[in-house]
């Protein structure tokens, strides 16, 4: 007989569990609701023998699993965060039943309430900038003396060179475009950039910024993204959302391990 735990897939408030029909969690079980203390976790049944503690560390090795779970924890959170303001849950959020659940969100009502209120009403939207690539280095000028040798030594002094001033020019546009977004932005966030593998994309990622806007002003922010991309020519712009504010919902309860 199998053992069941329950994931965790966010947390929100003033949900009822009829609402939350037709949303299927990790593992293909059903989410529903655990409430305690005001608050209201979206959670789903999991078989321990795959999303257990052991399973999980085996499991988060395989990265076709890996994607397939985190784009259904991933589409819970966006599911919930149409309902009401929601706070989801890191990956992997695993407790051995609802008890713990309900123990959980009593423990860290006060950091759970203040991230649900700041995040309340709004939405994140995600800007990435990749540097543009450098030039194709000149042609050796005609009659340059020297033979093969001057000329593959020019040659590269002159990719090098390029590719110093594109890098250098990506940087400053980056850094202009991620302050004028910030400065329209209720919040925002400055994240390492993505490693490539994970981009998808061959050029060098100067911005992966993330902004806290109202909702109701979401596509003035999406136009303003839009009016700013061409004023940067250093760079190629990326919109990328509207997402729940994954960056902006921090809490002790996020960094807890999973059980």
């Amino acid at each position: 007989m199998s053992e069941h735990g329950t994931w965790v897939h966010a947390v929100s408030r003033g949900l009822s569990a009829d609402r939350l029909a037709g949303i299927t969690g990790v593992g293909g079980a059903p989410v529903r609701a655990v409430g305690a203390a005001g608050l209201v976790a979206v959670v789903a049944t999991v078989d321990l023998a795959e999303y257990g503690e052991e399973a999980l560390r085996r499991n988060l090795e395989n990265l076709d699993w890996l994607t397939s779970v985190a784009r259904t924890h991933h589409e819970v959170a966006d599911a919930v965060a149409r309902l009401g303001p929601v706070v989801p849950a890191r990956l992997a959020t695993v407790q051995l039943d609802d008890a713990r659940v309900a123990a959980m969100l009593t423990e860290h009502h006060d950091d759970l309430t203040a991230a649900l209120d700041r995040v309340e009403g709004r939405i994140e939207w995600g800007v990435k900038a990749y540097a543009v690539p450098a030039p194709t280095a000149p042609a050796e000028p005609a009659g340059a003396g020297g033979g093969a040798g001057r000329a593959y030594l020019m040659r590269k002094r002159a990719r090098m060179t390029a590719t110093e001033t594109a890098e250098r020019t990506a940087a400053a546009d980056a850094d202009r475009l991620h302050a004028a977004l910030a400065g329209r932005s209720l919040e925002a966030r400055h994240h390492p950039p993505q490693d490539g593998r994970l981009s998808g994309r061959p050029e060098w990622m100067v911005l992966n910024g993330a902004y806290l806007v109202d909702a109701d002003r979401a596509d003035d922010f999406a136009d303003l993204v839009r009016e700013l991309a061409p004023r940067h020519p250093g760079v190629t712009v990326e919109l990328t959302g509207p997402w729940p504010p994954y960056s902006f919902t921090a809490t002790d309860e996020r960094k807890a391990a999973t059980r």
